[in-house]
């Protein structure tokens, strides 16, 4: 089994979802750098199960960190941290232990561990590890943040409830980006969340689950990071966006529809602006070229598909004696994730950055006084 991601900042994540700990490492991080715990714990909030549209589990997810910091700063060594499960229900999975449940990793997991794998909750394959990747995530995103690049991220859709795409304009993006990072439900506008609400509130009712589409900017980004090819800017976030449980697609600017568009409409024109800096007038390609930055505000999206733990009847296989049974689930779960899963998305995004900043600037750029320019 890999866990960890990175090449000059690397992370580890360890843990089951019913296990006693779940956690994460984060190695390469340069010393003095000054960690915000309020914030730290603001960005495990967002991720937490709330209300009607969530699973009933409710854990704390209160971060240990045991390594690595001292009197407010980073040592410069590994930062080890610690999230306690608290409330597992593990009675819940013996009864179907060994029924398959439809697109959840049961069936591939008993392939790969020969059946030594935690099958409750998941084990290490459930969402319920994205809580050390948000807690990641915040140590990145801080880092960044003193270098004035900023992450956020919105429901775009959810099931058949669309909202309109971040601005265009550098200015609002900004205002936009910081408003859905003080958001727990992150939706634009209002009525719309109310709409996405009303969405999934209505699919647990039935006993069912929907999906969404989560788009997230970028913005602070100089021009020249990432490689051309094996390590560029969209390969390294889409290693890490799709490490996701439940993320199935991933795209850059305006992704698939540059297959209806020519050429001509399709470029983003480099113009110079009134500050002297390099800009582009639209921005088709996501403010990645080549596989390297351009300045401009990065801009992606993803799908989260629906919760695969519904409690309607499906068809699945028994494991053990290897025939068709049927499968009838009980237990707490999440009836749509994709509100949830935004602060991993952000989180991800921030890692994979932090990562290729190092690979350009070394890792004492991570320091609050030491500062780079395109």
């Amino acid at each position: 089994m890999k866990s960890t991601f990175g090449n000059h900042v690397t992370v580890s994540i360890f843990g089951e979802s019913h296990g006693q700990t779940i956690g994460c490492v984060v190695d390469g991080l340069a010393p003095g750098i000054r960690l915000d715990l309020d914030y730290l714990r603001a960005e495990m909030e967002k991720r937490k199960a709330f209300g009607r549209i969530s699973t009933a589990r409710q854990e704390k997810d209160e971060v240990e960190i045991v390594s690595g910091f001292f009197n407010g700063y980073t040592t410069g060594t590994p930062l080890c941290m610690l999230i306690h499960n608290q409330v597992q229900h593990s009675k819940d999975y013996e009864a179907t232990r060994y029924k398959a449940r439809p697109s959840h990793a049961d069936y591939t997991a008993q392939v790969k561990y020969l059946g030594y794998q935690d099958y409750r909750g998941g084990g290490h394959f459930s969402g319920r590890i994205t809580a050390p990747v948000v807690a990641a995530g915040a140590i990145c995103r801080q880092i960044l943040a003193q270098k004035g690049i900023h992450i956020g991220s919105h429901l775009v859709q959810c099931k058949n409830v669309y909202e309109d795409p971040f601005s265009q304009d550098v200015q609002v993006l900004t205002e936009q980006i910081h408003m859905m990072n003080r958001k727990r439900f992150a939706a634009l506008s209002e009525d719309k969340e109310k709409e996405m609400t009303a969405v999934i509130e209505q699919a647990a009712q039935e006993g069912d689950s929907v999906g969404g589409v989560l788009e997230t900017a970028v913005i602070g980004v100089p021009a020249g990071i990432g490689e051309p090819f094996f390590q560029s800017v969209e390969s390294e976030i889409s290693h890490l966006l799709f490490s996701i449980p439940a993320i199935k697609g991933v795209e850059f600017g305006i992704g698939f529809a540059f297959a209806d568009l020519f050429g001509s409409e399709a470029n983003d024109p480099f113009r110079m602006d009134a500050a002297g800096k390099v800009i582009t007038t639209t921005n088709h390609n996501g403010g990645i070229n080549g596989g390297i930055t351009n300045g401009m505000p990065i801009v992606l999206r993803s799908v989260v598909k629906p919760t695969a733990s519904i409690y309607k009847t499906q068809q699945t296989i028994d494991m053990q004696t290897m025939e068709n049974t049927e499968l009838n689930i009980v237990g707490r779960h999440d009836p749509a994730i994709v509100h949830r899963a935004r602060v991993v998305v952000d989180a991800m995004v921030a890692i994979a950055l932090v990562d290729l900043f190092a690979d350009r600037y070394g890792y004492l750029w991570m320091r609050e006084e030491t500062c780079v320019s395109d």
